[in-house]
């Protein structure tokens, strides 16, 4: 047999289950960043807690005795894209879960377009679209460093990569921008699709006039 392991929690659950101002708070977050459920959120949340405990107790340890680990755990948060360069332990306590969750792999595809929202995000993700550095990766809620979020795009055999593909963001179509009407229904086409117009067109040409005016 081998030996016996003692399981941690690897995220820290709320202390109270019913609390109905951290539910709704909760569910804010599931739909602007797509979650899965709650518990992805919890373990965005786990992760900035316990950055802050260790810069709480470097921050009560003497100046000579920090300075190594404070270094190592500062390099590591910029190197996640949680803190600017030049960030001290201060800052670290200054961060909330919205810094965690915006370095989700989830969130980064989004963010840079390559998909219309964060659950289409997770979508391409999961179903193998989404590739790193020409590597398929398919966990949603990966943290990704400053380094990798510029070889963050579509996976090589994708076929997400043609660009005429209708699942990709496309650019608003300009009859959709304010103050514009869709093609086929200007003045211009009423008259010139009916020369012989009879009241019905000549009432709406009039009507899209005024609109227009």
């Amino acid at each position: 047999m081998g030996g016996i392991r003692r399981h941690r929690k690897k995220i820290v659950t709320p202390g109270h289950p019913y609390d109905s101002e951290r539910l709704i708070n909760e569910l804010v977050f599931v739909g602007e960043y797509g979650l899965r459920n709650k518990r992805e959120l919890w373990k965005a949340r786990t992760i900035l807690s316990t950055a802050r405990a260790q810069a709480r107790r470097l921050l009560a340890q003497p100046a000579d005795i920090r300075e190594q680990r404070e270094k190592e755990l500062l390099s590591r948060l910029t190197r996640l894209g949680l803190l600017p360069p030049g960030a001290d332990l201060d800052t670290v306590l200054a961060l909330d879960v919205r810094s965690v969750l915006n370095r989700r792999l989830q969130t980064i595809v989004f963010n840079k377009g390559l998909a219309r929202s964060p659950y289409q995000a997770r979508q391409f993700v999961v179903h193998r679209h989404i590739a790193l550095n020409g590597r398929v990766v398919t966990s949603p809620g990966r943290l990704i460093t400053v380094e990798e979020e510029d070889l963050i795009s579509y996976a090589p055999r994708s076929p997400l990569n043609k660009d005429d593909h209708p699942a990709r963001p496309q650019a608003t179509p300009a009859f959709e921008e304010k103050g514009k009407t869709k093609p086929g229904r200007s003045k211009d086409n009423i008259k010139n699709n009916d020369e012989s117009a009879g009241p019905e067109n000549a009432e709406e040409v009039e009507t899209l006039e005024k609109i227009e005016g």
